[in-house]
């Protein structure tokens, strides 16, 4: 059944990536792959996805992708779970800090002629910050109500 070969297609690419056989990994991408990740405006192409692909490659070591569920519905393999990993490379200008990561992540592949030609990614971003010890602050127009809150609930209690 075609969707079973799907299904183990793309399974078959989350575990290439998660064993560092990048080259195996990419070999299982059509040559007119696209994919659509979550935070970055543009569609990336498979060079771009294999550019993106490799700063995850080499800044989190001991990666897993854990899928609590594969659902395949026609030539669509969709996969949600969480990615485990060690970040034991610079991710992004920050260094590596040692930390074991898990991160929700949920994806929709697409396979064509035993290939994969689309894909959409959506990782939990701010979790993966957060999990390495980066701290968002609020932009500069947020910080007036920020400090009307405080200074309301410091004259509340007095």
């Amino acid at each position: 059944m075609l969707t079973e070969q799907n299904k183990a297609l793309v399974l078959q690419f989350y575990k290439a990536f998660d064993e560092r056989k990048m080259e195996q990994a990419l070999e299982l991408l059509a040559p007119n792959f696209v994919a659509h990740l979550a935070g970055i405006a543009e569609p990336l192409d498979g060079a771009g996805f294999k550019q993106f692909g490799m700063s995850f490659y080499l800044a989190f070591g001991q990666g897993q992708h854990i899928f609590d569920e594969v659902i395949v519905s026609g030539d669509r393999v969709v996969t949600y779970g969480r990615f485990t990993a060690k970040h034991l490379g610079e991710f992004q200008g920050l260094p590596p800090t040692g930390k074991q990561i898990n991160l929700s992540i949920m994806h929709i592949d697409r396979v064509e002629s035993g290939k994969i030609v689309e894909h959409w990614g959506l990782g939990d971003a701010l979790g993966l910050m957060q999990q390495l010890g980066i701290v968002f602050l609020p932009a500069p127009k947020l910080l007036p109500y920020i400090l009307k809150g405080v200074v309301s609930k410091l004259f509340r209690k007095a």
